[in-house]
């Protein structure tokens, strides 16, 4: 059996392909560097993170992008021996304002490793692009249309359009093929085609609670399409009770021995099946569904029904596990864990290094939690309800405005620091610094002075509903610190409800003085409690 979700924590918007007798998913990282999560499997169970391709700042410029801005929903396709990868890079937006400014992109690689391509720009009328390879040799692709104008439908319908791959442009008419369910919001198109029909799979009702997947047909490639007759195909909407929410934005695959999968978003809320508030500190991940074909040509859900499922018959190929991820990293590697993201802009000597100090993690301070632009931060994301992070930090700070530490961390308007700075007359202290809905504090009625020890160990405790930091001198005696926090608030539906990431634990240090003083971390553990 599978067991679901497949790939835990902020993984959103999946797209799945299959290269022979591998199988890989692309996900979304919105501002997190680098762009794109491919993660690898040959049995549909089983799966690695393996590469992340937007690597390099020619690629991928995320500086000043919004919260929740940059990768949306990239398309991940196999043909001609070439991966092909396009991509939405979203410069602005806001859940109140009229317009989007998303430019789409395409790269390509022979292995998905890479190297990959740099970028080929495509359109800006639409996010959620795709690409979709047919059997006679052209390619089109397809992304939603985004209508700005006053008192209309913003999502106007699933545009169409060829791509010329020898002269790298789009080519031809663009065709409007599809507008949409009385579910709405059309977004998230993927097309496949079987039996000489066209398949198109959207993603409507939005990206929480009402979301769904959405199938439709033609004969042509160009429409009109009939809606699947037991729309939608997957949704958990009006289903409270359910453990897997927010089921939509969906990509379908076919092994190699003809069977069909679904692998679509997810979200698990923290409370209670059935609670009046569900929030998602886990973010949106990756769930994946088994499909069966009707006699009528249309597929459905294995086992009926049209519900997200937590445990899925797997197909019938090998087992193929891979080795287990340690839990700690010694930072003894010249490179950083792909597990490790930083905000923005590409991890370079300027402001991390690995080897400077051999064993350590070095963070050179740089802008303060609220910056959009140069943060020195290095998370990975949170992916049980309960888990440990642990850390060692040597840091010298010389005033209050030079600080370090662990931060669990949402975006620039949501995060919880547990810092070390210098106080005039306390020397070196913890704190703890919230930003809540924007809204800055320092819920410690004092500083917590440490002497002047070399070394301070710390940690953070996720136990579902509530988190709370602990610090100890001798990486033994653990003493917690502050209060227990809301694990809620660091979630997509706390953060005004139209955010779109997940909670990281992360490294940072901040120099607001501008003289760039080093931070030192030892090592970086991070465990699943169950």
């Amino acid at each position: 059996m599978i067991r679901n979700p497949i790939l835990p924590g902020f993984n959103p918007d999946p797209s799945i392909v299959r290269a022979g007798e591998d199988y890989y998913v692309a996900t979304s990282t919105f501002e997190w560097y680098p762009g794109v999560q491919i993660h690898h499997s040959r049995d549909l169970v089983h799966w690695r993170l393996v590469t992340q391709p937007l690597a390099r700042r020619s690629q991928l410029d995320l500086l000043g992008n919004p919260d929740s801005g940059g990768i949306w929903a990239p398309c991940l396709s196999y043909a001609d021996g070439r991966f092909w990868l396009v991509y939405t890079d979203v410069k602005t937006w806001a859940p109140e304002a009229p317009f989007k400014d998303a430019h789409n992109y395409l790269v390509t690689a022979e292995c998905v490793e890479g190297p990959w391509s740099e970028p080929v720009y495509l359109n800006s009328s639409g996010f959620d692009p795709s690409l979709f390879h047919d059997d006679d040799g052209r390619k089109w692709l397809l992304n939603m249309l985004w209508d700005h104008r006053k008192g209309r439908n913003p999502f106007a319908g699933i545009l169409l359009q060829e791509y010329d791959p020898v002269r790298q442009k789009l080519v031809g008419p663009v065709h409007n093929i599809f507008r949409g369910t009385p579910l709405g919001l059309t977004e998230g198109p993927h097309l496949y085609k079987r039996d000489g029909w066209y398949y198109l799979l959207t993603a409507e009702g939005g990206t929480s609670y009402e979301h769904a997947v959405t199938l439709a047909r033609s004969r042509s490639i160009l429409g009109p399409y009939e809606v699947h007759p037991a729309n939608p195909l997957l949704t958990a909407r009006a289903h409270p009770e359910l453990p897997l929410q927010k089921a939509g934005h969906a990509s379908l695959v076919e092994t190699q021995r003809g069977e069909w999968y679904m692998v679509h978003l997810t979200g698990r809320p923290l409370e209670p099946p059935g609670a009046s508030l569900r929030r998602c500190n886990l973010g949106r991940e990756t769930a994946i569904q088994r499909l069966e074909w009707s006699e009528d040509g249309w597929p459905r859900l294995a086992g009926g029904g049209n519900t997200p499922r937590l445990e899925v018959e797997a197909p019938d190929l090998p087992p193929h596990p891979w080795p287990l991820e340690p839990e700690t990293d010694p930072f003894d590697t010249p490179t950083l864990s792909p597990h490790f993201q930083t905000l923005r802009l590409p991890a370079d000597e300027s402001w991390l290094s690995l080897s400077e100090r051999p064993g350590f993690l070095r963070l050179y301070g740089r802008e303060s939690l609220i910056s959009r632009h140069r943060q020195s931060l290095v998370a990975r994301r949170l992916q049980h309800f309960y888990a440990e992070a642990e850390t060692a930090l040597e840091f010298e700070p010389r005033h209050f405005q030079q600080m370090a530490g662990l931060v669990c961390y949402y975006d620039t308007q949501h995060w919880v620091y547990l810092r070390l700075s210098r106080d005039e007359a306390l020397g070196k202290t913890l704190n703890l610094l919230t930003c809540d809905a924007g809204r800055y504090d320092e819920p410690l009625e004092r500083e917590v002075s440490v002497g002047e020890v070399a070394r301070v160990y710390l940690k953070v405790r996720f136990e579902r509903e509530t988190f709370r930091f602990f610090y100890a001198l001798d990486g033994r005696n653990w003493q917690p610190i502050g209060p227990a926090f809301d694990s809620g608030k660091l979630s997509d539906d706390y953060c005004n409800g139209l955010s779109f990431t997940g909670t990281f634990i992360g490294l940072c240090a901040q120099d607001l003085s501008g003289t760039r003083l080093p931070a030192d971390f030892d090592y970086f553990t991070y465990r699943g409690l169950g």
